[in-house]
Order: C-alpha cells, then structure tokens, then sequence
C-alpha cells in the first residue's frame, strides 16, 4: 500500500533536541506537522512513527524520542501519487517551517510544520488534503486497517 502521511505532534515542553545533521536547536510547545510518504510500506511506516522501539534512522526520529513529544494524530492517504511535497508545501503558509527537517531528498524548505494551535494545524492539514483533491483519513481509520 503506498501513500503520504501527515503525523500530527504535540510537543508538550519546549526542549533543546539534537537532530542528526541537522544540529541542536530548540523545539518550542506546541503541535507539529511532519509529512512523509511511504510508496512501498504505508502500514509499516505509519506503524513505525507510532512505536517507541526503532533505531534512528530520519530526522523525524529524533524529535519523536524526545519525552515531551507525542503523535496526537496521523492524518493520511492511500494513493498511487507522492503528494508529500505539495502538502508541505501547502501547510507552511500556516505554520512555520523547521528549516531542512525532513526534506534531504527533495527541494523543499521543510517537511515539519509549527503550530501553537492545535485547531488551526489539524485544519490546515486537512485543506491541504482538500486542495490536492484526495480522499484522507485520521488515526481511527489506520488502527481499523491493523486488524
């Protein structure tokens, strides 16, 4: 099953993380959006972002073991199409960027979006599924997709 995935994050504390590559810097309170796509393992990869046992491997990792970090949501499609840029793109006009998170591959600015509010970044996400014209679902949908 291939796809794009927008994991919905709340950081519950600003804290100073080491990000790879990337360096050290400071990740405010709040809600982040990090969007991926997996065009081979959808399930596995979404399973992957939710489980607390993996080796770090993406800059995402990074942020995802620091203790005040949390996937709230994961909003997602399934679709022949790689969209994850389009949606980043779309999604920064709310937030604001992480510079050079998640994005080594492409030529975007950021693939992780911030938000102080959580009503507006869940929103936002879901516009920028809209825009694009592609069906989406939330975390309920994946864990019925386990089973």
């Amino acid at each position: 099953m291939k796809g794009s995935y927008c994991l919905i994050i709340h950081k519950e504390k600003s804290s100073k993380i080491e990000v790879g590559a990337i360096g050290s810097a400071i990740y405010k309170e709040g809600f982040y959006v990090y969007i991926g796509s997996a065009m081979n393992s959808l399930i596995p990869r979404i399973k992957r972002h939710l489980s607390n046992e993996k080796k770090i491997r993406w800059h995402i990792d990074y942020l995802l073991k620091d203790n005040t970090t949390k996937i709230e949501d994961v909003i997602f499609t399934i679709s022949e199409k790689k969209v994850e840029c389009n949606l980043s793109n779309f999604i920064s006009k709310n937030g604001k960027e992480k510079e050079n998170f998640g994005c080594s591959d492409c030529k975007c600015k950021s693939h992780l979006i911030y938000f102080s509010n959580k009503d507006l970044c869940i929103d936002t996400v879901k516009k920028a599924y809209e825009n694009q014209e592609i069906n989406f679902y939330n975390l309920e949908y994946f864990k019925s997709l386990e089973k």
